[in-house]
């Protein structure tokens, strides 16, 4: 009795610590979505140049997770998540001292690393619970997302008050202070590796099952979405509304926040009603809310038979932060269901799976804001990255009705209950 409650107090502890880890990791990997605004006025970047800018720390931190995760499995997430964030603290800090647009892509490409984190976290906690819960401790570790709010809150204020320059400076310090209280309170449990005796090449071959590129596509929307929407949002605000990026920023987080923040919520969610069904319904909520936010601002005049009369369509700020509140919703719900699927299906492998998932989503971060910023030069059509994402979900919806939903009997002997498990 006493060793089991010892094993729950570390387990929390494990995921709390982890947590506020990945939180500030988010954090600094974020980071280009307010200070970008600044850095593209003084530079005079085009949109696709600003979506590249913000998009490069997004491509390293998605390129280690493979990597981090199998190593995570071999080696244990403490030691392989203290050294990750270790060795951003330089990279952070020098971003301060940075110029010249070249400056800025090389410093974000080691920055970029903190991004990986989710790939040693996700396997490191999940193994300190009971299967039944693994879906719960995977959300609560996914809520640090959040820490692309926490971004939007502290970034603004540093940077009106003493300049852009203040912002990585302030978060190298942070970064240090975390890995710190990482370490203090973490601990290591030799039974969660794998077997010495399995190689690199031996971990991949699960990758070879065609149910993981379609976690991968489900992926790099909930996560790819994410992440690239909170790096874009808060220039859209100001450009598209014309507001301070102070205000920008507060209303940017209404995406963000809960996008992060309820992951935890989905986690518990998809133990209680399966990964399946709760995918599912992001889906379709996706759907309808980037089919309402694609309309762009539109005047039309009708010949009436009282004369011509001109009409206005488009949302508004408040409807448009409303819809982005409800997406980020949901997209917290899908990020955790999407991994509850592999701990389900990948339970002796969940670093590997998890890693090649995670890489997926994140290289959805990295093209999504330079396409934004590509489609925005092409059209002059600021809501053209929603059109894009709305395409992106019809693709999901079909492969997942094809795949899933097609094969689950409704009607007949064999039918099952209302649900969308198999």
């Amino acid at each position: 009795m006493a060793s089991e409650l010892n094993n729950d107090k570390k387990a929390w502890s494990v995921l709390i610590v982890s947590t506020l880890a990945f939180t500030v990791c988010f954090m600094v990997w974020m980071m280009f979505g307010v200070i970008g605004i600044p850095i593209k006025k003084a530079l005079d970047l085009n949109s696709t140049q600003f979506g590249l800018l913000m998009a490069t720390p997004v491509l390293t931190g998605s390129l280690v997770r493979v990597p981090l995760g199998i190593w995570t499995d071999r080696y244990g997430g403490r030691i392989v998540m203290a050294i990750l964030m270790a060795i951003t603290v330089p990279a952070i800090w020098l971003m301060s001292y940075a110029t010249a647009y070249w400056h800025f892509l090389t410093i974000g490409l080691f920055v970029g690393l903190a991004g990986g984190s989710f790939s040693v976290g996700t396997p490191y906690v999940a193994r300190w619970f009971p299967k039944h819960r693994q879906g719960m401790a995977m959300g609560v570790y996914g809520a640090g997302n959040s820490g692309s709010a926490v971004n939007k809150f502290v970034a603004p204020v540093l940077l009106v008050a003493f300049g852009w320059a203040a912002v990585p400076q302030v978060y190298a310090a942070i970064m240090l202070g975390t890995v710190v209280l990482f370490w203090l309170f973490s601990h290591s449990d030799p039974s969660h590796l794998v077997p010495s005796n399995v190689s690199f090449m031996d971990q991949l071959k699960a990758l070879k099952d065609p149910k993981v590129l379609k976690y991968c596509q489900y992926y790099s929307i909930v996560f790819g979405g994410y992440v690239a929407l909170s790096l874009w949002m808060v220039q859209y605000y100001v450009g598209e509304f014309g507001l301070d990026i102070r205000v920008a920023a507060l209303l940017a987080a209404c995406f963000s926040l809960p996008g992060g923040v309820l992951r935890a919520v989905g986690g518990v969610m998809s133990d209680k009603f399966g990964a399946h069904k709760v995918t599912w319904w992001v889906l379709w909520v996706s759907w309808i809310c980037l089919f309402l936010l694609s309309y762009p601002q539109t005047d039309f005049t009708v010949l009436t038979v009282n004369g011509p009369r001109s009409f206005h369509i488009g949302l508004n700020v408040y409807l448009f932060t409303g819809l982005m509140f409800i997406l980020g919703i949901a997209w917290a719900f899908g990020k955790a269901s999407v991994f509850k699927y592999i701990s389900d299906d990948y339970p002796k492998n969940i670093g590997a799976i998890s890693g090649i998932v995670g890489l997926a989503g994140g290289m959805g971060g990295f093209v999504l804001p330079i396409l934004f910023g590509a489609l925005m030069d092409l059209t002059g059509i600021r809501s053209s990255a929603f059109m894009l994402m709305y395409g992106v979900v019809w693709v999901s919806l079909i492969w997942m009705y094809w795949t899933e939903v097609r094969q689950t009997e409704v009607m007949g002997a064999n039918a099952k209950p209302f649900s969308f498990q198999n």
